[in-house]
């Protein structure tokens, strides 16, 4: 072989081998229907986030801004939830339960909060405890600055590692010009505090003069999905791309995630955001959709429940209405299949307590699916 084209072959298959795959690269395909889709919970008009309780029952988020306990068939709405800015995107977002709730109690959510000097709202995080259908000992943990009337792109999710750190996602606000690569400003990035609201001195940008040291990574653009691996501890998570270019990455202290230097999408109208879609310094994500499929919620499958879906990602679908089932080999997706086809627009997928899979749908409720 000519030693030029020995050389060019070489690069052009590194290369290859160096970018993420992507929906073109991995049909997606629909799983035969081994399971039966049976409601759970009805009348929810955008159910946010989903917490299991030890006894089985179910705290679940309103976007609007109510907090609904569901236990054996009766909705209870809990007392003292926070006020919300409830506008656009904007609500009550995420519920996640403190990894060691059976002892200490603690409940922590996200959502759009008024508090501060200006008009509208911004991401804020708060832990508190649940006791007579009312919510006490509320603390905030963190909110964003400064408010804006804007309606998109709040995040948000929590989820705790195995060291007892809690990570929550706050999307760019729409000012992407602005916010997501300045480590002096909030939105566009994920942050990582103790479980009681102080920040890790090892915070990447803990010492950084002006920083937000709660930042742990940035370059995001609006997160609505996070999950720890069941083997690794890492903490994955996705985030909406413009039109195209929503992405699957790994959490990695200090990382920047490119939003707006580098995207797979464009903007709404069609016309570029950038040239570029890679760029050194920046973290590539290890999937991404075009189109976008408008994800929303994330959990990995555990348990024995579906013995041939073990350990594989599942994704909703806003967009297309339906739950993503990915296969994984290590942290590379390989495969890709569809299940829960036109259940409607799909605001999350957890595990529950049970071992069954549970899937949020705007303007419907809450389903889980049957193992036949």
């Amino acid at each position: 072989m000519n030693k030029h084209i020995f050389i060019i072959s070489t690069l052009v298959f590194y290369m290859s081998c160096a970018q993420p795959k992507k929906k073109e690269d991995i049909a997606l395909k629909a799983e035969p229907q081994s399971y039966k889709i049976e409601a759970v919970v009805k009348g929810l008009i955008n159910p946010w986030g989903m917490a299991w309780l030890p006894d089985g029952s179910i705290l679940i988020t309103e976007k609007d801004g109510r907090l609904i306990h569901f236990n054996a068939g009766e909705q209870t709405e809990i007392a003292n939830a926070p006020n919300v800015f409830n506008s656009g995107q904007g609500g009550l977002l995420d519920i996640e339960l403190h990894p060691n709730y059976a002892k200490n109690g603690w409940l922590y959510i996200t959502y759009a909060s008024e508090e501060g000097a200006e008009n509208g709202g911004h991401t804020a995080l708060i832990r508190c405890k649940l006791k007579n259908n009312s919510l006490t000992n509320i603390e905030t943990l963190y909110k964003a600055q400064p408010n804006t009337e804007a309606g998109q792109h709040f995040g948000s999710r929590i989820e705790f590692d195995n060291d007892g750190y809690v990570y929550f996602s706050i999307g760019e606000r729409g000012e992407r010009d602005l916010n997501p690569q300045n480590t002096k400003r909030d939105g566009g990035k994920i942050y990582r505090l103790n479980d009681d609201g102080s920040i890790p001195p090892d915070n990447p940008f803990y010492n950084e003069a002006n920083a937000k040291k709660a930042i742990f990574t940035y370059g995001n653009r609006n997160p609505q999905g996070m999950a720890k691996h069941p083997d690794t501890g890492e903490i994955w998570m996705h985030e909406h791309g413009p039109k195209g270019g929503d992405e699957i990455n790994i959490i990695k202290k200090g990382a920047n995630y490119g939003w707006p230097l580098v995207t797979y999408g464009v903007n709404y109208s069609g016309t570029k955001i950038t040239d570029e879609a890679t760029r050194e310094g920046i973290v590539s994500p290890i999937y991404y959709w075009t189109p976008s499929i408008a994800p929303c919620g994330m959990a990995f499958v555990t348990g024995d429940k579906y013995p041939k879906w073990k350990g594989k990602l599942l994704v909703g679908s806003l967009k297309f209405g339906y739950v993503e089932l990915l296969s994984l080999e290590g942290n590379k997706v390989i495969g890709r299949q569809k299940i829960a086809q036109d259940i409607g627009r799909v605001r999350n997928v957890k595990m529950g307590l049970d071992g069954l899979i549970y899937i949020a749908v705007e303007g419907q409720g809450i389903f889980r699916l049957i193992p036949e």
